[in-house]
Formats: C-alpha cells, structure tokens, sequence
C-alpha cells in the first residue's frame, strides 16, 4: 500500500461550532490514511507561507464542519411524488435500494457529512447493508447511523388496508412488540440486525380504519361525516414499555429516538429518559420544560411540518423558538426523505427564520448532530474541528450572513479526508478497486 502524506486545507473565514462563531485564517491538517484531523491552527494573516502539493486551498469561501442530519430516511422519495404507502405496497425491493443508492450520494453532495436515518420504512434491515456498503467504499454517501425497524406496538404503525382477505398487503413497518419483556425482546432483535440507534413509535394514528381520511392513499373515499379529528396520534406503549425500552438500550449503549406527535406520548418518553424527541408537533411551555429538565434533545423536523401544514408550522416555530431560549437541546433533522434528499438545508432555514440565531443553529446542526447519534456511543467524533475528529469538511459558494440559501449552494465536500466535490463538481464518485492483469 502506498502511503499517502498529510495535506492541509487552508482557509480565510471557517466557521467553529464550538465558539459559535465566524474565525479566519484556520488550517487544518488532515491524515489521508485515517480520514481524520490531525491539528488545527490559525495563521498569523490571509496568506499561505508554502503549499504542500496536495494542498487544498478554500481561502475566498466560507468552510464549516459537514452538516448532519439527524432525521432522515434514505429510502423515502417526495411523497409529491408518491405516497408512502405507495412506497412501502408497490415499489420492488430493487427500486427502493436503487433510489436510496441515489438519495445518499445527493446527500452526500449537499454537503450532509452524517445522516441518521430514523426506520427504512418498510426495508427491513437494508439501511444496515447500505450503510456498511458506504463504509466499505462501495457507493458514495453520508456517513449513516441507522435505527433498521422501529419499534411499534401490534398494528400500531403499519400500512392499513381495508381488504384484509386475500387482498394486497404491505410488507411489514415495524418491528412489532407488546409488554415489557416484548419490547425488550424486539430491542434485542434490532441490536442483533445492526442497527444504530433505537427508534421506536411512542405514538401513532392508530384509528386509520374507523374513519378512514379521504386525502390519505389509500384509502381515496372518505367518510362522509367524519369526526373532527378522525384519526388522532395515540400512544404506542405504555409507560413501563417506553421504560424497559430505555433499559434495554442503556445495556446495549445505544441512544433512543422516539417519534412523538403528540403531547400525551412525548411526555412519556421524555420521562423514560429518550435521548431524543422527533417531531413533538403538540409541542407546549410544559413539553419544552421537560425536555430540559430531562436532557432530551428535540429534532422538531420543521421541514416535514411545513410540507403537511404550512398554517401549523408558525406555532411550531414558535415552540422551536421558545425551547432555544429555555437551553433545550435541539439537533437539525427535517424527516428528510418525505421531502426530497439534497434539500436538508431547509430545516436550518426554518430554524433561523424561527428566531433563532443563525450561529446556534450551524452549531445544533452539527454537534447537536453528533449528540442525537449519541456522542461518543455511535464510535466517531464529528460536527467540530479537533484532532481525532473526522475530517469532515464543506465549503459554500457564497456567505451564510449575507445570503440566506447560501446553506443550499456547496462547493466543496469532504467525508473522512477524502474529497467529493470541488469547485462545486462531483468527484471520486465511482472507483474502481479492481485492476486487470492485462500480461495474462
């Protein structure tokens, strides 16, 4: 093997999560064979004194750690395009991995370093494989964290159907458990398939079949008086599950994510001591209160609120604002997947046009990002330049504080030292490990 020597990337403007703040004149030495960071220092002004010949000069953009995205779901297409019950019943088990071949490169391209995917909806244990075949430098892609089958109670998050008998069914959502010792056991059995981190459904429009909603496929005729909300979020688990879901994860060191739409079931998870809350649409002043009380970290996926409820998004905002001021921790993840890969930057933006300032947000992208994969748990340090940290790191085409979508224009991409993307162009996307032995 040849040894390939350091080479440093010079910068002028880099931003540091770690002092939330806009430096200049950052180098950071990076160790090509271990992809990581080897030191970071601050030169005396803009010039460089000598350039090493694979040198990387990003002095004139704007350099920050990569961003992560904290809830996603790799093989999800805009559902403007399909439904996800359409996804999960009629797309083939090949199509689903070719699209989630190309949502991780897209990823990967805009800039998104990490990816924590939350449940391959539908896809068994498959987010495993894709990730360890971007591990083994087989497909490009971000670096994935992936929870295989969330947890759910029986029938509690599957793809209904009205023609039960001899009719077409989905293939399975959810790894379905009930009771302390079941959920323990299903636990185990996603430990044993892979997987990164524990998702499980705290809550879930279970009542799909009493009134069934004409404007969710498939279900195209509606009731024709329906209820006012006919078919509300209600709780998955009980609390001892939600506990011994908790338990079970602390023995196999694993974070714990939990998908919570409404009040009653984020309550309940927060409790159990959940190291994050995903979505928290019914979010209130006691929900953010406990939050903090607990150390739980909010993913509020604005992203995907906007998409289902453009009207409800402005009070989520305004939670998503208020839980900043009262020192919640918040990490940067838009369920992205229900809206097309490669516009994960649309929940920073949100963030930000929620008040909340543009510093803290980068910050709670990126090491917020690397708390929601659990910190030291998920084996890597990433989202803020320090020596043994990967070396993780993207360029914008244009400044943050003057351009608000400069977060969507990247020019430059590295993942774990190697370099994808230059000049605002694709690179190394297909490399080929074999030779021909042309003499034979």
């Amino acid at each position: 093997m040849i040894s390939r020597p350091n080479f440093t990337v010079h910068t002028s403007t880099l931003f540091d999560p770690k002092k939330k703040a806009f430096v200049e004149n950052v180098s950071v030495v990076v160790n090509p064979r271990t992809g990581a960071i080897v030191s970071v220092w601050e030169r005396s002004g803009p010039d460089v004194n000598e350039f090493g010949p694979d040198d990387i000069d990003l002095r004139g953009k704007v350099v920050m750690p990569g961003f992560v995205d904290a809830h996603t779901h790799i093989f999800l297409h805009d559902y403007n395009e399909r439904p996800a019950a359409e996804q999960h019943r009629d797309e083939s088990i090949v199509e689903r991995v070719v699209r989630a071949t190309n949502h991780v490169r897209t990823a990967l391209l805009a800039g998104y370093t990490t990816y924590r995917d939350l449940g391959s909806e539908a896809m068994q244990s498959f987010d495993a494989n894709l990730r360890d075949s971007i591990n083994r430098g087989i497909i490009p892609g971000p670096r994935l964290f992936v929870a295989t089958h969330p947890l759910g109670s029986t029938g509690g998050f599957e793809v209904r159907t009205e023609n039960y008998h001899g009719g077409t069914r989905a293939p399975p959502a959810s790894d379905p458990a009930d009771g302390p010792d079941g959920v323990r056991q299903a636990l185990r059995r996603r430990v044993a398939e892979g997987c990164d981190v524990i998702k499980f459904y705290a809550d879930y429009r279970r009542k799909i079949m009493r009134f069934p909603p004409s404007q969710q496929h498939p279900y195209k005729l509606g009731i024709e008086f329906p209820p006012a909300d006919p078919n509300p979020n209600v709780p998955l688990f009980s609390q001892e599950e939600m506990n011994m879901i908790v338990e079970e994860a602390k023995l196999a060191d694993l974070p714990v994510a939990a998908h919570a739409g409404g009040y009653k079931a984020a309550m309940m998870a927060v409790k159990a001591g959940v190291t994050s809350i995903e979505h928290g649409f019914e979010a209130t002043e006691e929900f953010i209160q406990a939050m903090k009380q607990h150390g739980c970290i909010w993913v509020p996926t604005l992203a995907a609120a906007e998409r289902f409820n453009k009207a409800g998004v402005k009070s989520l905002l305004a939670h998503t604002k208020r839980a900043h001021d009262l020192g919640v921790r918040l990490a940067a993840g838009g369920d992205t997947g229900v809206f097309p890969h490669g516009q994960g930057a649309r929940e920073m933006e949100l963030m930000i046009e929620a008040g909340i300032p543009q510093e803290d947000v980068l910050e709670a992208c990126m090491i917020g990002g690397w708390e929601s994969c659990g910190k030291d748990q998920c084996g890597y340090r990433f989202g803020w330049f320090e020596e043994g940290n990967r070396a993780d790191i993207i360029a914008l085409e244009s400044d943050p504080r003057m351009d608000k979508y400069a977060l969507r224009r990247i020019s430059f991409v590295m993942k774990d030292g190697r370099v994808w993307k230059e000049n605002g162009v694709a690179v190394n996307m297909i490399e080929n490990h074999h030779t021909w032995d042309l003499g034979r």
